[in-house]
C-alpha cells in the first residue's frame, strides 16, 4: 500500500483556547508526494527555525517569523535604543516591542500614521523636525508592500504637511502622495465614526494606528513639551482615536517616542514619571499596544521600515502571510529595497523641512540637525547601521 507523506515546512507549538489543539501544521503547496518507501529522514525546508509571537489578544492572533529574522529586528531595536541626549530613556525600553509591532503591521491591510509635535509655540510653524521623516519612511515601505496608508495630523498644519508630502514624492521618497486627514471631535462618537465605516466596530477602516513623535495627552488632559509648557491650543485630539481603538477588536496601535510625552507612551508612564525630567507633568497618559522607544523618534520610524523589509524577505513569515497559498513574493524584493530610507533621501528631506522652517526640537535651530544632534555623522550613521542590518 502506498504511504502518503507530506513535507511540512514548519511545525509549531501554538496553544489556542479556541481550537483546543496543542499543535498546528502547515505545508507548502506542491511539496506533497506519494511513495511506497518509508521515510525515516526528517526533512527541513531551509534550515530556518520558526518562532511564534502573540501580536493581539482581541482577537487572539499569532504570527510566525524565522529566528534569524527576529534576531535582526531585535538588533535594530538595540541600535535605536541608545540615549544620545542622556534623558534616561533606557528606563522606558520595552523589549521586543519593535518585533511585535512590525509583525502586526505586516498583517495589516490599512495603516493610519500620525505625527506632529508643535513644541516651538513661539514660531511659525511650531512643528519640530523629528517625526515627519520617520512617518514618511514608514509610509514609503507600506506603499512598497502595497498596503493602504494615510496620515492624520492637525488641521492647522494640513497645508504644511501637504507640501512636505508633495516634495517627498518629487524626491522619490514616496511612490505617490499619501492621503492626508484631520480629526476633530464633534460628538461622543466622532472617533468611532472616523475609524469605522458608519461607526460600525465590525468594519474598521484601519487595522493599525501608528503615532510617531506625536504630542500625547497628559493625565490632566493637557499636552506638554519637554519644558512643561502647555501646547494644548496647537494640538488636535488625535489621542481619541487611540483610545477608541482600545475598544475596537482588530485595530492595533503602536507609539514611537523618545521622551515619554508622545502619544502611545502611556504604557510606560510610571517609568517616565520616575526617570524623565518633568515626567510627573509631561508623561503621556494614553497607551498603545506596542511602545517603541528610540534615542530619536525618527530612528524608530527608520527601524520600522527596515523591520518590515526584513519580515517581507523572511521565507517563513512570507509563507505564513500567504497561508501557504500561491507563490513567494520575493520577486518584489527590489521594490522593497528601493523603499528603504537612505542617507541621501533623509538628507534631502531634512533640507526640505529646513526650507519650510521646521526646526530642530531641542534647539529650534534651522541647521541640518534633529533634536540638537547633527545630521552628518549622527543621524546619517544611524541610518547606515540600520540599513546594514536590514540588507544582510
Amino acid at each position: 500500500m502506498f504511504q502518503y507523506i507530506a513535507i511540512t515546512t514548519c511545525l509549531i507549538e501554538v496553544f489556542s483556547p479556541v481550537l483546543g489543539a496543542p499543535l498546528a501544521f502547515t505545508h507548502s503547496p506542491g511539496c506533497m508526494f506519494i511513495t511506497d518507501l518509508k521515510n525515516d529522514v526528517t526533512v527541513r525546508s531551509s534550515g530556518e527555525v520558526p518562532q511564534v509571537h502573540c501580536i493581539s489578544q482581541d482577537p487572539l492572533h499569532y504570527s510566525i517569523v524565522s529566528a534569524e529574522a527576529a534576531q535582526r529586528i531585535k538588533t535594530l531595536e538595540t541600535l535605536i535604543g541608545i540615549d544620545p541626549g542622556d534623558r534616561g530613556i533606557i528606563h522606558l525600553h520595552c523589549q521586543d516591542e519593535l518585533l511585535k509591532a512590525c509583525l502586526s503591521i505586516s498583517h495589516a491591510r490599512s495603516v493610519l500614521i500620525t505625527t506632529g509635535f508643535p513644541t516651538h509655540f513661539t514660531y511659525e510653524p511650531p512643528e519640530e523636525n523629528d517625526g515627519p521623516p520617520g512617518a514618511l519612511a514608514i509610509a514609503a515601505m507600506l506603499q512598497a508592500l502595497e498596503k493602504e496608508v494615510a496620515i492624520v495630523t492637525d488641521q492647522r498644519a494640513m497645508n504644511l504637511n501637504k507640501k512636505i508630502i508633495e516634495e517627498a514624492v518629487q524626491l522619490g521618497i514616496l511612490k505617490r502622495p499619501v492621503p492626508l486627514l484631520s480629526y476633530q471631535r464633534e460628538n461622543a462618537n466622532s472617533a468611532l465614526m472616523f475609524l469605522c465605516e458608519n461607526g460600525n466596530p465590525g468594519r474598521p477602516r484601519f487595522d493599525h494606528l501608528i503615532a510617531i513623535e506625536r504630542a500625547g495627552m497628559a493625565a490632566d488632559g493637557n499636552y506638554y513639551n519637554a519644558r512643561k509648557v502647555n501646547i494644548k491650543h496647537l494640538v488636535d485630539p488625535i489621542d481619541e482615536l487611540f483610545l477608541a481603538a482600545q475598544t475596537i477588536p482588530g485595530i492595533t496601535t503602536t507609539g514611537v517616542g523618545d521622551g515619554g510625552n508622545e502619544l502611545g507612551m502611556g504604557k510606560v508612564k510610571d517609568a517616565v514619571k520616575k526617570h524623565i525630567k518633568n515626567g510627573d507633568v509631561i508623561a503621556c497618559d494614553v497607551e498603545a499596544n506596542f511602545t517603541i522607544v528610540a534615542g530619536v523618534s525618527n530612528w524608530g520610524g527608520y527601524a520600522i521600515a527596515c523591520a518590515l523589509y526584513i519580515l517581507s524577505t523572511c521565507e517563513i513569515h512570507d509563507r505564513y502571510l500567504r497561508k501557504a497559498v500561491g507563490f513567494p513574493q520575493l520577486s518584489k524584493k527590489m521594490v522593497w529595497l528601493l523603499a528603504l530610507p537612505s542617507v541621501t533621501k533623509e538628507e534631502k528631506l531634512l533640507k526640505t523641512l529646513v526650507r519650510h522652517r521646521v526646526r530642530s526640537g531641542k534647539t529650534a535651530s534651522l541647521e541640518m540637525e534633529v533634536d540638537g544632534l547633527p545630521f552628518y555623522n549622527t543621524h546619517s550613521l544611524m541610518i547606515e547601521k540600520l540599513l546594514q542590518e536590514a540588507r544582510q
